[in-house]
């Protein structure tokens, strides 16, 4: 362990690994931000808690079982010119995920449906499913997060390292990203785009037409500043009108 830390490779290999996994980690940000907009304040904060936790709890144990993981590489299926592995199936199914989620949650902001407010049991259910469809993504921006992870690093504490170090920070930003997203109801409509984009970039690289993340995250941040810029000016039309 001393030569690792005495090694500047070591080092390097830590903080370019750390920086991917924060900047794989807005996704599921994004994700989890959208899901517990519904939730009130209270369960809301318990869906992030657990949604952040199955996600460390996930790489962890994909990081225990590397032999495994780098199986999921191995091509299972071959269809004109294309193979696909374990780790394009479940990267094409969280594709469609998000894109059959983004498509019903912005649909359900166009076209609203009055809310029916059930018993105790049926606040359960909703927060039942909203931690079962984190369940799922999690699951599959895992699988992606560590064979990323395995490809850029030799050595496993290294990568736990930066899981841990890139969870925390998703735990710090998780609330003020959903809270944020609460106050200004206009970013949730940019939150949804961002999830189909983020499928469609999850059902390509299944079927190995891979986009440059980088093309996608500058992107999310261009948009996103624009809004901020809009949320702003906003803001001061709003204080003059008072005033």
């Amino acid at each position: 362990m001393l030569e690792l830390l005495a090694d500047m490779n070591t080092w390097a290999a830590l903080l370019t690994l750390t920086a991917i996994e924060i900047v794989l980690g807005i996704d599921n940000l994004v994700f989890i931000a959208i899901l517990t907009s519904p939730l009130d304040p209270r369960r809301g904060q318990r869906a992030r808690a657990l949604g952040l936790s199955l996600a460390f709890i996930f790489r962890v144990l994909l990081l225990a079982s590397l032999s495994w993981i780098m199986g999921l590489t191995s091509p299972i299926l071959t269809f004109n010119d294309v193979t696909l592995s374990w780790r394009d199936t479940i990267l094409i199914g969280g594709g469609l995920f998000l894109l059959a989620k983004g498509t019903r949650e912005i649909h359900s902001e166009v076209e609203p449906v009055p809310k029916h407010t059930g018993g105790r049991a049926g606040r359960k259910r909703s927060l039942w499913a909203v931690i079962v469809q984190l369940a799922v993504i999690d699951m599959v921006f895992s699988v992606d997060s560590i064979i990323t992870a395995v490809g850029l690093a030799d050595h496993i504490e290294v990568m736990v390292t930066a899981v841990v170090i890139a969870m925390i920070v998703m735990f710090v930003a998780a609330r003020p990203v959903g809270d944020f997203i609460e106050r200004h109801p206009t970013t949730k409509m940019l939150a949804l785009a961002f999830l189909l984009m983020i499928g469609l970039a999850l059902l390509a690289d299944g079927f190995h037409f891979h986009i440059p993340r980088g093309y996608i995250y500058s992107a999310m941040a261009f948009a996103a500043l624009v809004e901020c810029l809009n949320v702003l000016a906003r803001g001061r039309r709003r204080r003059r009108s008072r005033c």
